[in-house]
């Protein structure tokens, strides 16, 4: 994973969102793609992000979104025509954004040089993960800063606290704070925490279900660890991480300690050149694995990697989990 690499783990981290559009004061529907017609009220603003503060006077009116998470933050919040470019899916992004989507350049695949983030001639950048910012590749925030552009880094790279759904609600709240539409943030997690406590009402007399996350790996296992919106999404889910103890958001563990901690069902994320199925068979035919109570029962899970991160899929991926580790419980 090119923006998961070993050194950069932590700052990776379970998811399309039922949320239907919300109505704002100026008329606007967030996801719609209309403006933001922000108003002058409330600013100048000043939030700090991962150790840099800035103070906003205005919001920021031309924006390059890395990393698909993020730029499913800005369509939701109906800031479309804000966006000047945008690069980085690891999956199509949701069938609601597709046309606001289709609306936006794409300047690069994946990363952009820092050239080529500059010929949109943004006043801010929004990163998905902290690989985004790499100062080795000329992407630094100090470097952007020097060209007198704002920085935002989804904070999942730098949270401290163990309160991975409080962090999406706070980023939300910041990034609608930043943009003038605190309207629009504040309705998506009115609705975000509905749903999220829908989904914990459907499962509250249910026994957690133990969980491994496959997201890839022969040797070793590379897998969702104990911080992070990933183990978040497994316990609001109706299941129990195998490897929640692993201090980091994603990490590498034996096959010894996957047999060892006999999950009851697998979670796969799916992403990148590695099918669901070619990850299936690895674990299947793997004779080392034919006694782990998930092999046996051929119990898997699936999410997309997008559902796996800190953005507004979230909720709606909680949900979603639920139905494929407790049918029974989950079914209207």
């Amino acid at each position: 994973m090119s923006r998961r690499t070993p050194a950069l783990i932590a700052a990776a981290v379970l998811l399309p969102l039922a949320l239907t559009a919300c109505s704002t004061p100026d008329g606007d529907a967030a996801g719609t793609g209309n403006k933001a017609s922000a108003k002058s009220d409330g600013f100048p603003y000043t939030v700090t992000n991962c150790g840099v503060t800035t103070t906003y006077k205005a919001p920021p009116k031309r924006v390059v979104t890395m990393n698909q998470h993020v730029t499913e933050i800005m369509l939701e919040l109906g800031l479309t025509e804000s966006l000047v470019g945008t690069a980085y899916l690891d999956d199509k992004v949701l069938p609601k954004y597709a046309k606001d989507y289709a609306s936006v350049p794409v300047i690069a695949k994946e990363y952009p040089s820092y050239e080529q983030v500059l010929a949109t001639n943004p006043d801010f950048v929004y990163g998905g993960y902290s690989s985004a910012f790499t100062a080795g590749d000329g992407r630094g925030r100090e470097a952007f800063k020097k060209s007198g552009i704002e920085t935002r880094l989804n904070t999942e790279s730098c949270a401290k606290a163990d309160t991975p759904m409080e962090t999406l609600y706070e980023e939300i709240r910041e990034v609608g704070r930043t943009f003038g539409v605190t309207e629009r943030a504040e309705a998506w997690i009115k609705q975000a925490k509905a749903d999220n406590a829908a989904t914990a009402e459907k499962l509250k007399d249910l026994k957690p279900l133990p969980v491994f996350v496959y997201d890839s790996g022969d040797k070793t296992a590379f897998t969702a660890g104990g911080k992070g919106i990933g183990n978040e999404l497994i316990k609001r889910a109706g299941g129990t991480n195998i490897f929640a103890d692993l201090d980091k958001s994603f990490g590498d563990a034996s096959w010894e300690n996957v047999v060892a901690r006999k999950p009851e069902a697998i979670v796969i994320y799916d992403y990148g050149a590695t099918t669901v199925a070619q990850k299936k068979k690895r674990l299947l035919d793997d004779p080392a694995l034919a006694d782990i109570p998930a092999i046996m029962n051929k119990r898997f899970a699936v999410m997309p990697l997008s559902d796996a991160v800190l953005g507004v899929r979230v909720p709606a991926a909680v949900e979603k989990l639920a139905a494929q580790l407790h049918p029974a419980a989950t079914t209207s």
